[in-house]
């Protein structure tokens, strides 16, 4: 149990970092910097929790964006700020870059052999399927709680 509260504190600080950084590189309020790390470190640390409960990683994803989304809204209504202020930096840190990178590196091999390899093309399939489901599920998920918030209609 310690442990895993090691890691999940690990994860929070080290995902907090490109949070802030790519807040800074939007131009965000240096007041607002703190929540936009906040709210990087809790998604990241919610889909890491999520993992090791054995949650495969494209709902984990879609679960923490959501979080996210609902933290963002609540410190927006408090600063009266716009929620994709602190939301676009909060979600960087989850963006599936290695089984992006893993996609074209094996894209780059097949196109590289003289013959079709069973193996690259499953892996290329595999890892884009899940490259694209992850971001899928960080965009709607993200959007969800907005969507619901912001209603000028009932929902039912």
């Amino acid at each position: 149990m310690i442990e895993l509260l090691l890691k999940l504190a690990n994860d929070a600080l080290f995902s907090s970092i490109p949070a802030v950084g790519f807040a800074m590189v939007f131009n965000v309020p240096k007041r607002f910097l703190p929540y936009c790390a906040l709210a990087g470190a809790t998604g990241h640390s919610v889909r890491t929790l999520l993992l090791h409960i054995n949650l495969p990683i494209e709902w984990a994803t879609f679960v923490a964006a959501a979080l996210v989304g609902v933290l963002t809204i609540s410190f927006a209504k408090r600063h009266l700020a716009p929620p994709l202020m602190y939301a676009v930096a909060a979600i960087i840190p989850m963006i599936p870059g290695t089984y992006a990178y893993n996609t074209v590196i094996a894209l780059v091999q097949l196109s590289a052999q003289s013959q079709v390899s069973s193996e690259l093309t499953a892996e290329v399939i595999s890892n884009g399927l899940k490259t694209v489901f992850i971001l899928g599920a960080l965009s709607v998920g993200l959007a969800m709680p907005s969507l619901l918030y912001f209603r000028t209609r009932p929902v039912i």
